[in-house]
């Protein structure tokens, strides 16, 4: 189970807000819309998106001034700009104002949806990838889980690797698999090694070690589940039997 991205789309225009609406929200995205630059503006500062689609044009100001705000502020999402100005000197403007992509209206939707999966790719192996684990911000960059009350707490880079590794495959990773991902099968590696690294994250990430809900064993391996497991349910039940190391 992979969180479910967020996407922002920016634009007055309702036709065009409802054509994306409904391939979006299909594809599985949560989706949050704005009509305008100040509108924008309140909802990113009110909570994180995984992606940003903006429109050149608002009736309240430029989309390129509005993208190069949100690089000042420190927003490092991929962004993609929609624009009906295809010329060279208004592509090169749009990303130069720190747009990841630009599309030239009329676009076909399947042609930019292949835009997005791309663009959040791209950004989940970037070094500005944030990924969202339970009640954590993972920064993979940065080393850190930082807690919804700003606890930050400090990952080893082996630590790291790790959970990327598990939070991009998305299904089980058995001992060995990982062994070979993170450590290379080098020499003085072994699988108790990478128990011992599970245990450690599972003691960073678990609310209650006791009672895994998201760093769990599985099929003689691991699987992450970023949005965690109900804590009720019957298969919840079996899985936390199985959670040992």
């Amino acid at each position: 189970m992979v969180a479910q991205r967020h996407i922002l789309v920016v634009d007055d225009d309702a036709d065009l807000r409802l054509t994306l609406r409904r391939p979006l929200i299909a594809a599985g995205y949560a989706l949050t819309e704005a009509n305008s630059a100040a509108a924008a503006a309140r909802v990113v500062a009110a909570r994180r998106f995984d992606l940003i689609i903006l429109d050149g044009a608002l009736p309240d100001g430029d989309g390129g001034a509005l993208c190069a705000d949100l690089r000042r502020k420190g927003i490092n999402v991929p962004i993609v700009m929609l624009s009906g100005l295809g010329n060279e000197e208004a592509v090169v403007r749009g990303l130069d104002a720190g747009a990841n992509d630009y599309v030239v209206k009329p676009f076909r939707t399947s042609e930019l949806m292949a835009r997005l999966r791309a663009q959040l790719r791209a950004h989940d192996i970037s070094e500005d990838a944030e990924l969202r684990i339970g009640r954590f911000r993972f920064r993979p960059g940065d080393n850190l889980l930082i807690a919804f009350d700003d606890t930050r707490i400090r990952l080893t880079g082996k630590e790291v690797a790790v959970l990327k590794y598990l939070f991009r495959a998305g299904a089980t990773v058995t001992r060995a698999e990982l062994l070979q991902q993170v450590w290379g099968y080098h020499a003085t590696a072994t699988t108790h090694t990478v128990e011992t690294h599970i245990y450690r994250l599972r003691q960073k990430l678990e609310p209650d070690p006791a009672r895994m809900r998201f760093l769990l064993n599985e099929d003689n391996g691991y699987r992450l589940y970023p949005d965690g497991i109900p804590d009720c349910s019957p298969a919840s039940a079996v899985r936390l039997v199985a959670s040992a190391v």
